[in-house]
């Protein structure tokens, strides 16, 4: 998965973050063991000890919530650890993993292009109807929404052809 953001540097560790995930990345200059460490990823708390040296490296509360049950971690020739975070609420950029660290500037990170297969359901119906809006718009037709207001309102006129509705304008 590419990485949307730049690397963020950390004493202990760096990190990479999407909209929908982080990927925290600790480097180990001696060779360790998946045994040799403790990785605990709680909802809203990551832990990372090398039970060995006794090296606490990330103890500490998550800037927001993940899902406990989608994180991973992979341990890469003994030297290399990925922790991956699914973010509980996706669609949001964190300045920083753990609570009180350092923090970026999330205004200054400049997303890829999302494609709308991207998106979950709901987003993506939204991103569409609006896509179909704006070029109506363009094209000087009207808008699904004032579709509707026109529609409900031809509805009125058939019910009641009593009223006078010759004066009758939509803002």
């Amino acid at each position: 998965m590419s990485k949307e953001s730049q690397i963020n540097k950390c004493d202990r560790y760096t990190w990479t973050q999407t909209l929908n995930d982080c990927t925290v990345s600790i480097k180990f200059e001696t060779p360790v063991k998946s045994k040799d460490l403790f990785i605990k990823i709680d909802n809203d708390h990551l832990t990372v000890k090398n039970q060995i040296t006794n090296d606490i490296i990330i103890d500490g509360k998550l800037y927001k919530n993940v899902k406990k049950s989608d994180c991973n971690w992979t341990l890469e020739s003994g030297k290399n650890l990925e922790i991956e975070l699914f973010k509980l609420k996706g669609q949001e950029w964190w300045s920083c993993i753990i609570q009180g660290e350092s923090e970026i500037d999330v205004t200054q990170i400049k997303p890829q292009n999302s494609s709308l297969s991207d998106f979950d359901g709901e987003t993506r119906a939204m991103v569409e109807k609006m896509i179909y809006n704006q070029n109506r718009k363009a094209q000087g037709l009207p808008t699904t929404d004032e579709e509707e207001k026109q529609r409900i309102f031809e509805s009125f006129k058939n019910e009641h052809p009593d009223m006078d509705f010759s004066n009758a304008k939509f803002n």
